[in-house]
């Protein structure tokens, strides 16, 4: 398995193909193996990579470093290590977020292009931002519910993902995949996630950007994608009629081709 260390984490990552790089970043508790329907068509064409963040899938479970902010320093890590020179990022859920304080920290240089995949700006309903998923009381539960019956929460959770509810045997696979990481972590990162607010960062991202919504999506409306559109000097939304949280599972073969259409107008 490869593994690359940085800063005290092994972050394990797949790394296959030839040509310009695709980095696909993961969402929260989740791993790189929720791309599997991703790998096979764009290691193809592209230098395809799925990386587990520090904590998350096979990476290592530092005890520190749970911070969207350190998952971005990470990701300019593996860049670098990788010679990941001119690299496309797509970004799920808090992947987009990695992607944003990655432009926060250390701008646009060196990335062609931006995908954005069902994520607001902020998960936290601010005074000012109605759109968020969770408020105090929310963030309350969801922080005491993966102390105390965390399979439970992400067997509740994983149905609100989907349009449709998803097979036994995926769900089966997705609550072992995210069961990974120790309670610790799981807690650190959903809070420190929940509570960031990338509003200001967005006029930043200056590359093209691709930002995909479902249709169904339960968690971020669609007029949080377009808010994300309109703040994006260089953006463009693609909606999936048939999907919720996860277009890329829910209609994998659109995705790719959205995606791939787009990465070659870059």
């Amino acid at each position: 398995m490869p593994q690359l260390s940085v800063d005290g984490a092994e972050l394990h990552y797949e790394d296959a193909g030839e040509g310009p790089p695709v980095v696909f970043i993961h969402g929260v508790w989740m791993s790189g193996r929720f791309f599997e329907r991703q790998r096979p068509y764009f290691e193809r064409r592209y230098r395809a990579i799925t990386l587990d963040l520090r904590g998350h899938g096979r990476s290592s479970h530092a005890q520190s470093g749970h911070t969207v902010a350190t998952y971005a320093q990470d990701l300019r890590a593996v860049l670098e290590s990788l010679g990941l020179e001119g690299a496309v990022l797509v970004g799920w859920s808090m992947g987009s977020f990695v992607m944003w304080d990655y432009v926060r920290q250390f701008g646009t240089e060196g990335l062609r292009g931006m995908v954005v995949v069902d994520q607001s700006p902020s998960d936290y309903k601010w005074p000012d931002w109605p759109y968020g998923f969770l408020d105090f009381e929310g963030l309350c539960h969801v922080m005491a519910g993966v102390q105390t019956d965390r399979e439970a929460l992400v067997r509740g959770f994983i149905p609100i993902m989907f349009k449709e509810e998803p097979a036994e045997a995926d769900v089966a696979w997705m609550v072992e995949e995210i069961m990974r990481m120790p309670a610790s972590i799981a807690s650190a990162i959903i809070f420190d996630q929940t509570v960031q607010d990338y509003r200001p960062v967005l006029p930043s991202v200056t590359v093209p950007a691709l930002v995909v919504t479902g249709r169904d999506e339960k968690l971020v409306p669609i007029a949080a994608e377009e808010y994300v559109v309109e703040q994006m000097p260089n953006a463009r939304l693609a909606v999936f009629e048939a999907s919720g949280h996860c277009p890329f599972l829910e209609e994998p073969e659109r995705f790719n081709e959205v995606v791939d259409e787009f990465i070659q107008t870059l």
